[in-house]
C-alpha cells in the first residue's frame, strides 16, 4: 500500500505523520515544490519510527512525481493561503493552476489512484481536480466535513463537559460560512443533543463551528494543521482498510438532494473504492433550504472557475 501527500506544509506533513504512525501504508511519499522541505520533514518523521514503533517508510521528494508512481491514495494539500489584498478570484486562479498541475502529474504516474483534495477554496479545488483527472467522481473528493464536525463536536464536548468520543454529528454543505450543521442529527451516546443543551447555547456553538477556521487564523496568523491533517488521515484509513465508514465528504452530486453537477458536503460511505454510496438524509424544509443556499454559494464559485478556464481556451 502506497500513499502520497502532495504539499509538505503544516497540513501535509501532519497528515503524513499520522498515516505513518497508524501504519496505514507500507510507504508514504511526501512531495513539495520547495527544495529539501519534503526530504527534511520525511526524514524527521521517519526518525520517530524507532521511538513510536512503526514500520511505514516515509520518503520525501522535491517535485519528482516519478517517486509517486503506483500510489493507491493521493492527498493534495498544495496551494497558497489568501493574502492581504488578494481577491477571491485571484485565490481561485492561483490555486486552480496549482491543483490542475498536481492532478495532471499524479494521474500520469498513478492512473488508478483515489484523490482527496484539501486545498482551498475546498469545494471548487475538488471540482478542478475532478475535471482535470478524468477519474470517476467516486475517486475524487474533498476533505472538509470531518474537520468541520470535529470542531463542532469538540465545542459541544466542552459545553456539556463530556467525552468527545460519545458525540456523533452530521454536517453538510460547503466548507465555510454557509456550512449546514444539523442539530437534529447530533447525538450524545445516542441521546439527541437538543435534550442536553439550551437552544441558544447550541446556536452559539453552531455559529462558532461555521467560522472555526477563521478563529484559528485570528489566533495564530495562519491556518490550522493538526485537526485538518488528522481529518484527512482518517479518510485515508477508511479507504486503505476498507472500513465502510460514514463520513461527511465533499462529493460530486448527480441529482442527490435535488442538485446536479456540483461538489458539496454530504454523508457518504467511504471504502476501498472511494465513495461507495452517497447517503440521502430526509431533511426537513428548513434544513433543505439551508443546504440549497449553501449549494448556490458553492456553485457561484465553481462558475468563476469555469469562466476562467473558458477565457484560457
Amino acid at each position: 500500500m502506497k500513499v502520497t501527500v502532495v504539499g509538505a506544509g503544516n497540513v501535509g506533513a501532519t497528515c503524513a505523520n499520522v498515516i505513518a504512525h497508524k501504519e496505514l501504508a507500507n510507504e508514504v511519499i511526501l512531495l513539495d515544490i520547495k527544495e529539501g522541505i519534503a526530504e527534511g520533514k520525511s526524514l524527521d518523521i521517519w526518525q520517530t519510527a524507532p521511538i513510536n514503533l512503526y514500520d511505514t517508510r516515509v520518503k520525501g521528494s522535491t517535485n519528482d512525481y516519478a517517486a509517486t508512481a503506483g500510489s493507491d491514495v493521493v492527498v493534495i494539500t498544495s496551494g497558497l493561503p489568501r493574502k492581504p489584498g488578494m481577491s477571491r478570484d485571484d485565490l481561485i486562479a492561483t490555486n486552480a493552476g496549482i491543483v490542475k498541475s498536481v492532478t495532471e502529474n499524479i494521474v500520469k504516474y498513478s492512473p488508478n489512484t483515489i484523490i482527496i483534495v484539501v486545498s482551498n477554496p475546498l469545494d471548487v479545488m475538488t471540482y478542478c481536480s475532478y475535471m482535470t483527472s478524468g477519474l470517476k467522481s467516486s475517486k475524487v473528493f474533498g476533505m472538509a466535513g470531518i474537520l468541520d464536525t470535529a470542531r463542532y463536536r469538540a465545542f459541544l464536548a466542552e459545553a456539556l463537559n463530556c467525552s468527545p468520543k460519545d458525540i456523533q454529528a452530521v454536517l453538510m454543505g460547503g466548507h465555510g460560512d454557509t456550512m449546514v450543521p444539523l442539530p437534529r442529527y447530533t447525538t450524545v451516546a445516542g441521546i439527541p443533543v437538543t435534550e442536553l443543551i439550551a437552544s441558544d447555547k447550541l446556536d452559539a456553538i453552531i455559529q462558532r463551528a461555521k467560522v472555526g477556521g477563521g478563529e484559528l487564523v485570528n489566533l495564530m496568523g495562519t491556518s490550522a494543521w493538526y485537526a485538518p491533517g488528522a481529518a484527512v488521515a482518517q479518510m485515508v484509513e477508511a479507504i486503505v482498510r476498507d472500513q465502510k465508514r460514514i463520513f461527511p465528504v465533499c462529493a460530486w452530486l448527480n441529482g442527490e438532494y435535488g442538485m446536479k453537477d456540483i461538489y458539496l458536503g454530504v454523508p457518504v460511505k467511504l471504502g476501498k473504492n472511494g465513495i461507495e454510496q452517497i447517503i440521502e438524509l430526509k431533511l426537513n424544509d428548513a434544513e433543505m433550504d439551508l443546504l440549497k443556499k449553501s449549494g448556490a454559494a458553492v456553485k457561484e464559485v465553481m462558475d468563476v472557475l469555469d469562466k476562467m478556464q473558458e477565457t484560457v481556451k
